[in-house]
């Protein structure tokens, strides 16, 4: 199959090697040189220009506003679209302005999923990562090949929009994971206890996760190069609050989440690794998890 990938970052270009890697044929857009494994793929001049190539194009973008300039901006993926081409989303953006981007990408005879992922940088390496689709189930069931290449819990949600729905309940749950396994460790901490061995206690029992697992280590460790950046996790976080204010839900603790997030940004954290909210918690209690490594 012949595949358009636009976003080659820190998940998009792992994502992209993995379908290369299956024997397709790709093309891409980039601003910067192209990531090692990528070397194959073709470098196309426009976006227009990679979606008229391509019978699938796969978008990994920071942001909604990035989506709609890709997509309707000069040069863009809607230019080369038409009857039999499809475009897969894989960001994390708004579910109101997907349906909006589905909708105009249907009038040009061209099909559309949102299939937002979680697993960060880690799945995305691994192919393993989740996948929460929105859109036909006959579209779906075309792209799925794809999606195996990428991911291993991969779920047809509902309709366009449903799957950036799924992440963004996704994030309000790792988030608020983040700030408990935090606090958690934090209380343990300045208590006199040592927080690795709390850890590996909790692990054990009722409170273990994968967030212990993984971002309580980082805690600990003090690793807090990015797997997935505050300020992503920032923006997913609006986007939950604005959705619960048009919903009529009150979402307390993803408002208080996302206030220690926007601490750390004021830190000038916002670059670090989500499991860095600790960081805020840390500053009022003027007190590490673990000290700094030597």
């Amino acid at each position: 199959m012949k595949i358009g990938f636009i976003g080659l970052g820190i998940m998009g270009a792992p994502m992209a090697q993995h379908l290369l890697a299956a024997g397709h044929e790709m093309f891409v857009r980039t601003r910067s040189k192209v990531p090692a494994g990528l070397e194959k793929a073709t470098v196309c001049a426009t976006n227009t220009e990679v979606a008229r190539q391509a019978d699938v194009t796969f978008l990994m973008l920071p942001d909604t506003p990035d989506v709609e300039t890709v997509l309707f901006g000069k040069d863009g993926v809607a230019a080369g679209l038409g009857k039999g081409k499809t475009v897969v989303d894989m960001s994390s953006i708004s579910p109101i302005e997907t349906k909006r981007f589905a909708g105009e990408v249907n009038k040009l005879g061209a099909d559309y999923l949102d299939a937002p992922v979680s697993g960060g940088e880690v799945g995305a390496k691994a192919a393993s990562l989740t996948i929460m689709v929105g859109g036909e189930e006959a579209v779906f069931e075309r792209v799925k090949p794809l999606f195996a290449l990428m991911g291993k819990n991969i779920t047809l949600v509902g309709g366009n929009g449903d799957g950036q729905t799924t992440k963004v309940a996704n994030q309000i749950i790792v988030a608020l994971n983040i700030a408990a396994v935090g606090e958690a460790l934090l209380f343990a901490s300045k208590a006199g206890a040592d927080p690795a061995k709390v850890r590996q206690a909790l692990m054990g029992g009722f409170a273990a996760s994968r967030i212990l697992e993984v971002h309580g280590e980082r805690m600990i460790k003090r690793t807090f190069n990015p797997g997935f950046r505050i300020a992503l996790h920032q923006k997913d976080l609006g986007l939950a609050l604005a959705g619960a204010k048009a919903l009529d839900v009150a979402l307390p603790q993803t408002a208080s989440a996302a206030q220690l997030m926007q601490s750390c940004a004021a830190q000038g954290w916002d670059q670090l690794d989500h499991s860095a909210l600790v960081k805020a918690l840390e500053t009022m209690a003027a007190h590490q998890v673990a000290p700094e490594p030597k």
